[in-house]
C-alpha cells in the first residue's frame, strides 16, 4: 500500500467512475483499475461496491477512505512544512476568508504576501462563515478570516480578534428615498434588501425591527460584486461593510443611508472580524506568516475611512443636503 493507491481510492469515491477517475490522475483506466485491486488485496477486503452503478464504498471502505483522507493531507502537508522550514521560499498556504475582509483587507495582505514571498503558492477560498468553518475542519484551509462571533464558544477553535469592520446601509444616486427630508427603518422595509447570508439571529432581529414575524431579504449573496450590481440597476437597498463599498461611497456612485430610529448598538451591519484556526494544530509557517501580515495591515489606519474622509461629497441635486438632514 502506498500514498498513490490512496490518492486513486479517494478519487474512485469522489467521481464514482474507474474511467473519470483514471482520466482525473492522468493514468490509463486498466492502470488505475490494477492499482485499486491491488489495494483491495492488501488489505484484504473489497472497498466498493461494484454491484452498484454509483460504485458506493463498502463499510470497509467507508473505514479506507477518512484514513486515506487524513494520510494524504498529512503528507502534503508534511511536505509542505519540510520545504518551508529554512526559508518561505517553497510550498502552498491554503486559507479562506468572509466577503467583507475579502474586499480590502485579505487583497492587500496576499500583495505584500507575494511580494515577501514569491516562492508561496496561495489558493483564498471565499465564503460565508459557516462553509469556512466546515472547510476548516476538513482540513481544506489552515485558518480564516470572517466574523469570530460564531466560534468563540466552541472550544475546536481558536479565534484572533481583528479590527471591527463597520456597515452601513446604501443605495444609487437616484433612489427615490434620497427625495425624504427623513429616513426612518419603516422605509428601509419598503424597498428589497440586497445583503450577504444573515444568520439566524440577525433575521430575527430585523424580522423585530420590521414587525414582521421572520424577515428574508430579497437578496442574499456573498459576491459583493452581484450584491453591488443590483443597487446600482434598482431601487435594492444594499448592505455590507463599509469598507468594501468605500471606493464607490467616495466616487458618488453609491449614498449612504441613515435612519433616524435605528436603534442604537445594532450589530445587525457590523463584523466582529478575527482570525480563526483549529485549537491545538499548529500552523505551518506560510500560514502564520499570512496572519502576522493580516494582523499587521489590520493595525495600521483604516485607508477606507481616511479616503472617505479626504474625498469630495458626492453632488447629486439635493443629494448631500438630504443625506445631511437624515442623520
Amino acid at each position: 500500500m502506498d500514498l498513490r493507491q490512496l490518492r486513486y481510492f479517494i478519487a474512485l469515491t469522489e467521481y464514482r467512475s474507474f474511467v473519470r477517475a483514471a482520466e482525473a490522475m492522468g493514468i490509463t483506466q486498466p492502470a488505475f483499475s490494477r492499482a485499486i485491486q491491488s489495494l483491495e488485496h492488501t488489505l484484504g477486503c473489497t472497498l466498493v461496491d461494484r454491484g452498484n452503478k454509483a460504485l458506493p464504498p463498502t463499510p470497509e471502505g467507508q473505514v479506507v477512505l477518512q484514513h486515506a483522507r487524513r494520510l494524504v493531507q498529512g503528507a502534503a502537508q508534511l511536505n509542505n512544512d519540510v520545504l518551508q522550514m529554512t526559508k518561505l521560499d517553497a510550498g502552498e498556504l491554503h486559507f479562506g476568508s468572509g466577503p467583507a475582509l475579502a474586499a480590502r483587507l485579505v487583497p492587500e495582505a496576499l500583495q505584500r504576501f507575494m511580494a515577501s514571498h514569491p516562492g508561496i503558492r496561495s489558493a483564498l477560498l471565499v465564503d460565508n462563515a459557516e462553509r469556512l468553518g466546515q472547510a476548516l475542519r476538513r482540513e481544506q484551509i489552515e485558518f480564516f478570516v470572517d466574523d469570530i462571533r460564531p466560534f468563540e464558544a466552541d472550544p475546536n477553535f481558536h479565534t484572533e480578534p481583528l479590527s471591527p469592520r463597520p456597515g452601513l446601509f446604501f443605495c444609487r444616486p437616484e433612489h427615490p428615498l434620497l427625495a425624504k427630508e427623513s429616513l426612518s427603518t419603516n422605509d428601509l422595509f419598503n424597498y428589497p434588501l440586497a445583503c450577504s447570508l444573515l444568520a439566524p439571529g440577525v433575521r430575527k432581529r430585523l424580522a423585530n425591527l420590521s414587525g414582521r414575524d421572520d424577515f428574508t431579504p430579497h437578496l442574499q449573496t456573498e459576491h459583493l460584486a452581484v450584491l453591488r450590481s443590483v443597487v446600482l440597476a434598482s431601487d435594492a437597498i444594499g448592505s455590507a461593510s463599509e469598507e468594501a463599498v468605500a471606493d464607490d461611497l467616495a466616487g458618488g456612485r453609491l449614498v449612504r443611508l441613515h435612519w433616524r430610529n435605528l436603534p442604537p448598538g445594532l450589530e445587525v451591519l457590523s463584523v466582529r472580524c478575527g482570525i480563526v484556526s483549529r485549537s491545538g494544530y499548529r500552523l505551518s509557517p506560510a500560514a502564520r506568516a499570512m496572519i502576522d501580515t493580516l494582523v499587521s495591515l489590520d493595525a495600521e489606519p483604516a485607508r477606507a475611512d481616511v479616503a472617505h474622509r479626504q474625498s469630495p461629497p458626492h453632488r447629486s441635486p439635493g443629494a448631500a443636503r438630504r443625506t445631511a438632514r437624515s442623520s
